[in-house]
């Protein structure tokens, strides 16, 4: 029996010498230092990953300011040759901004009115509200903005003529408005 002992004494003895060969060579100088530089590449891949998709992210917000939203109506009064404007809620508008363009019928005005003013080819005598250059140019909720077209802006109002004003600021539609004459 000795000598089986010492047969497995020196099997394991040549085990633990292959394992520490084994080991010393997976964790010499040159196999241990890629372990920490493997780590660090990926910890910077995967940062430079989350940056690039947070950044694709943010350029995707915008931070443009948006166009006035406001809810308008409109009234025709053929018999006085007048446009009346409610504003009937959303957001103040300031008329410096607004562009309006009325049709009458399917024909354009000759003469649009550069809101806001006062006395202007087209219209007679000043409009009322915000639309006169010399009131707040903040045309809020609540607030009524007339104007009077002249005889000589075509076509004439009548009674049973479609209107159709499109109200811009900066180029982008605020609000298209229609209604009948009367």
């Amino acid at each position: 029996m000795p000598s089986s002992r010492l047969h497995r004494s020196r099997h394991r003895a040549e085990r633990c010498r292959a394992a520490r060969h084994r080991h010393e060579r997976l964790s010499s100088p040159s196999t241990r230092a890629i372990s920490p530089a493997l780590g660090t590449v990926l910890l910077i891949a995967i940062t430079v990953v989350l940056a690039g998709t947070i950044a694709v992210m943010a350029g995707s917000l915008s931070f443009a300011a948006t166009e006035p939203s406001a809810a308008l109506d409109i009234e025709a009064d053929a018999d006085r040759n007048e446009l009346v404007f409610d504003h009937a809620g959303g957001d103040d508008l300031d008329v410096r901004d607004l562009e309006v363009r009325i049709t009458v019928g399917d024909e354009p005005l000759d003469h649009q009115p550069p809101v806001p003013f006062v006395g202007a080819p087209g219209f007679r005598g000043s409009p009322s509200g915000p639309f006169n250059a010399e009131s707040s140019p903040e045309w809020r909720t609540g607030e009524r903005a007339t104007l009077r077209l002249a005889g000589t802006n075509e076509p004439r109002l009548e009674v049973g003529d479609v209107v159709r004003v499109t109200v811009s600021s900066d180029g982008q539609t605020v609000a298209r408005l229609v209604t009948v004459a009367c």
